[in-house]
């Protein structure tokens, strides 16, 4: 029976953090750093060209909606994503395609909170 019950708690939380990528990804491709900072934890580490640092939640949403403004996005794509084993992160690579040019994002995932939280987010220029 406990068998049962941790195999649907896993899918549940695995469909959840699905449910959270998908908006995470599509709030990237639409320039939206509020929606993006919904998944935000209260701190987050974000690296952008220029500035690198652990902010909190709220400062974190400014970096990237200043990024978002220096870099419009056109286009994201998910290349890969996948979760540490024995542990309850995820994680995702994708394309951003800007006005300015693409970069190769990262972004780290983990339960906090019984949430799935963005943990850390990188925008690497390509």
């Amino acid at each position: 029976m406990n068998q049962l019950l941790l195999a649907l708690a896993f899918f549940s939380l695995s469909s959840d953090a699905n449910i959270n990528l998908s908006d995470i990804s599509k709030a990237i491709g639409e320039g939206n750093a509020d929606a993006l900072g919904q998944y935000f934890d209260q701190s987050v580490e974000v690296a952008v060209p220029g500035a690198e640092d652990v902010y909190d939640k709220a400062k974190a949403v400014g970096v990237v909606k200043e990024f978002f403004t220096k870099n419009k996005p056109k286009t994201f794509s998910q290349v890969h994503q996948g979760s540490s084993s024995g542990s309850a992160s995820q994680y995702c690579i994708g394309n951003l395609v800007t006005a300015g040019g693409t970069f190769r994002v990262y972004i780290y995932m983990k339960v906090s909170g019984g949430k799935q939280l963005v943990q850390e987010l990188r925008f690497d220029k390509e």
